[in-house]
């Protein structure tokens, strides 16, 4: 018996056929080499490339097809606790073992890849990770001081607010989430709520796919700041992504 980052006590007997419904967590699976005990993904698990036409998916991270994992019949299932909706995720735990992550900081990161490190027997492959992101996370010295608005959403427009992961990536790369004091999660922003001009308007390629043609937009909306496009995954993506993030970071706005 195990106990889950949401306290949740999972027995697991075997870890042969696993499903994972959360992209990050699943690229974190195969980089310490579990891609054999895959049976299920997302469709949105896009990492590695090839991966979901070799594997199969379950349908999406909110929408899971419960009735193509019964069928895969697995061993284990490992979800995420904002990804995944508390509805299904219950309907899974009444047949299968669901071992669920809930991250808000770095180090709730590691302690997940360390936990499935121990439960997968992969615990040797999961430090080494942790040590890489760790030298990768203390090698970004003189961190640059900015504030930033990080839009997730268009129309209605929503930031990363206070209480999440991309929060802490804000501050990991040397930056004051002028979110946190809109709201907590993901909040909706309105033209009165902003009291303070932020230095970067980041417009993430995740959730909402924003693109090069709405830096314009935004750039009206916001003369005085700068307007920047985005990689989703180096801030959002808890699990191997972490290696590349504090690289990407450094030279995001070092432009």
């Amino acid at each position: 018996m195990v106990q889950d980052q949401t306290g949740h006590e999972v027995k697991i007997n075997s870890t042969n056929r696993i499903v994972s419904i959360v992209p990050s967590q699943t690229e974190l699976l195969v980089d310490l080499g579990c891609e054999d005990r895959l049976v299920g993904l997302t469709k949105f698990c896009v990492h590695p490339e090839g991966l979901i036409q070799r594997v199969g998916h379950v349908g999406g991270t909110k929408n899971l097809n419960l009735d193509k994992i019964r069928k895969l019949k697995p061993d284990l299932i490992i979800g995420n606790k904002e990804e995944n909706t508390q509805e299904q995720i219950e309907e899974l735990r009444k047949e299968f073992p669901v071992w669920m992550s809930d991250i808000y900081s770095v180090e709730d990161a590691f302690r997940m890849i360390l936990s499935l490190g121990e439960i997968l027997s992969v615990s040797e492959e999961a430090n080494a990770l942790v040590q890489e992101i760790e030298q990768e996370r203390q090698s970004i010295s003189n961190k640059p001081s900015f504030t930033a608005l990080y839009f997730i959403w268009k129309n209605p427009n929503m930031i990363a607010g206070s209480h999440n992961f991309i929060h802490s990536m804000i501050r990991e790369a040397g930056g004051v989430n002028l979110g946190e004091k809109i709201g907590e999660r993901y909040p909706e922003l309105h033209a009165e709520d902003l009291k303070e001009i932020p230095d970067y308007i980041f417009l993430s390629t995740e959730p909402y796919p924003f693109k090069e043609s709405d830096i314009i937009e935004f750039k009206s909306l916001y003369p005085k700041s700068e307007v920047l496009l985005v990689d989703g995954e180096m801030f959002s993506w808890y699990g191997s992504r972490m290696r590349l993030a504090y690289s990407y970071f450094s030279k995001l706005t070092s432009r």
